[in-house]
């Protein structure tokens, strides 16, 4: 279950002020009120205060909110609230774009808890699935629609989904749809559904060409801007964030190290690439933990699963890319572990803001290597927190946290258990030991049975290398222009060493940027900042992807459909 209804964030509102600090204050119908009581919230979070009562009065609305203000339940009470009980039309009457297929299985939950007693049909649609079965779906009815845009626009290309009854349309996480490529798609769904439908527009962050959709699409909407909760002055921020400067080979080592000692109930470690995460969860299982990996190239099946593991406590955790992880929401989450520093600063905004929530304490981690100071300062200046630099734990400090958490073990048996029946285990040999050479051997017992295998060696102790005066800061965007004019000299956003792919559709086919950049996101572990130029021909296209990741990106692409053709993909023989 997702923490949607929690408390968290101070409200910035732009037009009209709603009062409400119960749902019935919002003025919700019986129905939903009944769902809400019946999951145990009784008091909406400030977005939800301040969103409910417009858009259930039909108003557009722009918001700008992060992961765990409780959005999903600000747009989902609504759209429920103002739909008619018990439908038997076909057609859907609401619309709800997310970016990735974990976000829209994670909506269409929510909807279907909260609309059960009006009988809401939701059907959650995404690349992945069996297209069948999603079209019988749409044939049989569906109220809501909860979608990835690319699947969207599919089946509204088939005339499988029909717009012509939306009442109202959501766009959830709409930076990152933008950010994955899917800016034209969004814009062909918007033109297809009727003129008088309310919008609403949900993003953690509001780029310029965002705001360019919004003013476009969105009549006089209100516009609420929900800011992280700070810490009251002379309490500590609920969120510490730390991180610690690590050569790039003793990262393995320095993450279990850290790991040991920080003891995470459960914890999400991002990785760059869908090798990185498989290397590193081999890593760790080895290192005794329980860990999942979770990538583009795994199976919606199996990506559930995963899940599945994580939230049943029999997996502690989840290595996993960015694209991967979009969306999900553990309430047990306790720590978000950076394996390197992100090359956007709003990503590690997005990141952080997974733990920490509804006034549970949360940890950040972020391994940076020495030459990557200047990255962490831009994303603490984003972040608007400090980032405490510490030392990797040494051999004596894991040894150290060892002994405390045998001690504590101790203290609870102690505390709690029925020792009676080991008493005779105690007299007999203190008939021959003394009682604390006994103790001291039933300590060692326990301490060698639950703690990890020593481990002996030392990991290097490094620093940030020194700035040089005029040397080029990292973390750097370019906004996510995608470059079509054939000729123009290719560059990767962010730098460093780039390949040119041949992908063997163009415009022939109906080929976009946005689709190149949506397919390479969406089965891969880039993001869209980190595809470059792209070059769209007649009968092929050329796009830049970073080297190291070129190969993946090929097989990638190779397995899946673009625009719903099988392309021919390879690197371009003329570089």
């Amino acid at each position: 279950m997702t923490d949607e209804l929690h408390p968290a964030g101070d409200p910035t509102v732009e037009g009209p002020t709603f009062e409400g600090h119960t749902f019935e204050g919002l003025g919700l119908r019986p129905e939903l009120l009944q769902a809400l009581s019946a999951l145990g919230y009784e008091e909406p979070t400030p977005i939800q205060q301040q969103a409910i009562p417009p858009l259930a009065g039909g108003r557009d609305l722009l918001g700008q909110a992060a992961t765990g203000t409780g959005k999903t339940a600000a747009f989902s009470l609504p759209v429920l609230q103002r739909m008619p009980a018990h439908r038997t039309d076909r057609t859907p009457v609401a619309l709800v774009l997310v970016p990735t297929r974990e976000l829209a299985v994670q909506v269409s939950e929510a909807l279907h808890r909260y609309g059960k007693d009006l009988g809401a049909r939701v059907l959650p649609v995404y690349g992945g699935a069996p297209i069948v079965r999603q079209l019988r779906s749409l044939e049989s009815g569906v109220d809501v629609v909860v979608a990835t845009p690319g699947r969207a626009l599919d089946l509204l290309n088939r005339g499988a989904l029909r717009l012509d009854e939306i009442a109202t349309v959501v766009l959830d996480e709409a930076d990152e749809m933008l950010d994955m490529g899917f800016a034209e798609d969004l814009e062909a769904i918007l033109d297809a559904t009727p003129e008088e439908r309310q919008t609403v527009l949900f993003s953690a962050t509001m780029p310029r060409r965002l705001d360019a959709l919004a003013r476009r699409h969105l009549s006089d909407p209100v516009r609420i801007t929900i800011a992280r909760e700070r810490a009251a002055p002379g309490t500590a921020p609920r969120i510490r964030q730390t991180a610690y400067v690590v050569p790039r080979g003793a990262k393995p080592a320095a993450l279990g190290r850290i790991l040991d000692v920080e003891a995470p109930a459960a914890a999400i470690v991002f990785c760059r690439t869908r090798e990185e995460v498989d290397s590193l969860t081999e890593t760790l299982n080895g290192r005794g933990y329980r860990a999942e990996a979770l990538h583009g190239g795994m199976s919606q099946e199996q990506r559930d699963r995963v899940m599945g593991r994580l939230r049943g406590g029999t997996a502690e955790l989840l290595v996993a890319t960015d694209v991967a992880a979009r969306g999900l929401d553990v309430e047990q989450l306790t720590h978000v572990v950076n394996y390197d520093v992100p090359s956007a600063p709003e990503s590690y905004v997005h990141r952080i803001g997974r733990v920490g929530r509804a006034g549970r304490e949360g940890v950040a981690i972020t391994l940076a290597e020495p030459r990557e100071h200047r990255m962490l300062k831009t994303i603490e200046r984003v972040a608007g927190a400090p980032i405490t630099v510490e030392k990797v734990p040494t051999v004596a400090d894991l040894r150290a946290r060892r002994l405390d958490l045998t001690r504590a073990a101790l203290r609870e048996s102690l505390l709690t258990d029925d020792l009676d029946r080991f008493r005779v285990v105690v007299e007999t040999l203190t008939d021959e030991f003394d009682l604390v050479e006994v103790a001291l051997a039933a300590v060692k017992l326990a301490h060698e049975a639950t703690g990890p295998v020593d481990d002996d060696e030392e990991i290097p102790q490094v620093s940030f290398r020194p700035e040089r005066d005029g040397g080029r800061a990292g973390g750097g965007r370019d906004g996510g222009r995608r470059d079509e004019r054939p000729g123009r000299p290719a560059g990767r956003p962010g730098g460093g060493p780039a390949a040119r792919l041949f992908v063997g559709v163009g415009r022939d086919a109906g080929i976009r940027p946005g689709d190149l950049v949506g397919a390479i996101t969406g089965e891969t572990g880039l993001t869209g900042r980190d595809v470059g130029s792209i070059e769209i021909h007649q009968r092929f296209a050329l796009v830049e992807v970073p080297e190291a990741a070129a190969d993946e990106v090929v097989q990638a692409l190779r397995a899946t459909m673009i625009k719903g053709r099988k392309a021919q993909v390879r690197r371009d023989r003329g570089r």
